[in-house]
């Protein structure tokens, strides 16, 4: 199977127009030069992005050390710092210290400073978290975008038109079209209970499957993917389309069968690879939004309370490279890859070729090779013993105080020496 780009086709671009009277979302912002047309992607080589990013408009310290003077409380996480979140509970009075029992929901990004709350899903900009801050000082209640709102609100509806009319895959009416349209999708091998399990549906006006996206917070549908294929001869391609657009459909697919006790995840760049993963390895899953041609930073907080992350996106050398790229994001110590090859493809692939699961997770590689140190490690750890100078102090000498002051005591594994004065030790 190849995937190729091809011309969008125009069954799913009429899908609005077709099942909600006309009416044009707001929220599904259409694609440049197509109009009626959802948001697409296409499987292509896009140019990754560069691994250095662009230069952070705040450090990680500058944001510690605003936290601090705020008495603002919060602990490290892998990509993220945890805080109580500005935007439950309290009153516009109370100042952020008074959160110090809240729960930590807000997650502020260590690179670029952004933020999201998970309990309320406001995000916004370091710079919006500041202003946010300040009118709390000043007993204002944080601001809300009303249009923003009102063009989710609208997305939503849109979604929820085509949701209705899609039917589940596992009762259509005629087992022969079931059959017929999960060979058409290489998913014949994926059962019906993981479908059902997943929610996926099939809209038939459009020959295209459905992938809901859930509000984590109340389980409302925020919007949707829509899967369809095109042959020409011996060339398959996917074509993906949703709703609200592709740079503001951030679903993480398969996140509200996450449970909270769940520490290990494999990350995949396609939604019908989850589905096989779940289905042959029975492990906890998730498919990124745009596969292997980006991570946003808004998806960080929910990857949080993994303490190992699998990263199988693919089975080209492009997504190998994203997959080391995104662990660099997510934090090298808890990653592992599984590197593409003949007897590792993709997870649909695999299922579909009877592959061991457990072998191909198994023989996934570290990010970060134990004997392989970086000069920006060696930094961070210099850094943390200097900003930290008690917590790494050793056994203080009680007969010599002195010593103390210019040793900070005995530490494990660390040898000194007393010689003399100047040219005689």
């Amino acid at each position: 199977m190849v995937l190729v780009p091809l011309r969008p086709g125009r069954a799913a671009g009429r899908l609005l127009p077709l099942f909600c009277g006309g009416a044009r979302s707001k929220g599904a912002s259409l694609s440049p030069g197509a109009p009626g047309r959802l948001g697409q992607r296409r499987y292509k080589k896009d140019v990754l992005p560069s691994p250095e990013g662009p230069v952070p408009s705040v450090s990680i310290t500058e944001i510690r050390q605003y936290l601090r003077a705020h008495s603002i409380p919060f602990h490290d996480g892998y990509s993220c710092l945890h805080t109580p979140s500005l935007f439950t509970g309290g009153h516009a009075d109370q100042p952020p210290a008074a959160a110090a029992g809240a729960p930590y929901t807000l997650f502020i990004d260590k690179t670029t400073g952004s933020f999201l709350c998970t309990a309320t899903l406001a995000e916004g900009t370091w710079q919006d978290f500041q202003a946010n801050v300040e009118l709390q000082h000043r007993g204002i209640p944080p601001a809300s975008s009303e249009e923003t709102e009102e063009d989710l609100r609208q997305a939503s509806e849109d979604a929820r038109c085509i949701w209705d009319r899609a039917l589940p895959l596992w009762e259509l009416l005629d087992e022969d079209e079931t059959n017929k349209t999960k060979a058409m999708f290489g998913i014949s091998q994926v059962s019906n209970a993981t479908l059902k399990r997943f929610g996926v549906r099939y809209l038939r006006a459009a020959k295209s499957l459905v992938f809901p996206w859930f509000n984590p917070r109340n389980a409302t549908l925020k919007g949707l993917k829509l899967v369809r294929v095109e042959k020409k001869g011996d060339t398959i391609a996917y074509v993906e389309e949703t709703l609200p657009r592709f740079d503001s459909y951030h679903n993480l697919f398969g996140l509200p069968l996450i449970g909270c006790r769940d520490t290990e995840l494999v990350l995949t760049g396609w939604e019908l690879d989850t589905l096989a993963l779940h289905q042959a390895a029975g492990v906890a899953s998730l498919a990124l939004p745009r596969g292997a041609t980006c991570l946003p930073p808004a998806l960080l907080p929910y990857l949080e309370q993994f303490k190992r992350i699998t990263l199988w996106l693919g089975e080209d050398l492009r997504s190998w490279e994203a997959a080391k790229l995104f662990a660099r994001k997510l934090s090298l110590k808890r990653c592992s890859l599984v590197r593409p090859g003949n007897l590792q493809p993709r997870p649909l692939e695999a299922l579909n070729q009877g592959l061991s699961f457990t072998k191909i997770l198994r023989a996934a590689l570290p990010a970060s090779h134990k004997s392989i140190i970086s000069f920006r490690q060696l930094r961070e750890e210099v850094f943390g013993e200097l900003a930290n100078t008690e917590q790494v102090a050793g056994i203080k000498w009680m007969r010599f105080p002195e010593l103390n002051k210019l040793l900070k005591g005995h530490r494990r594994g660390e040898l000194t020496v007393f010689t003399g004065n100047g040219h005689s030790g």
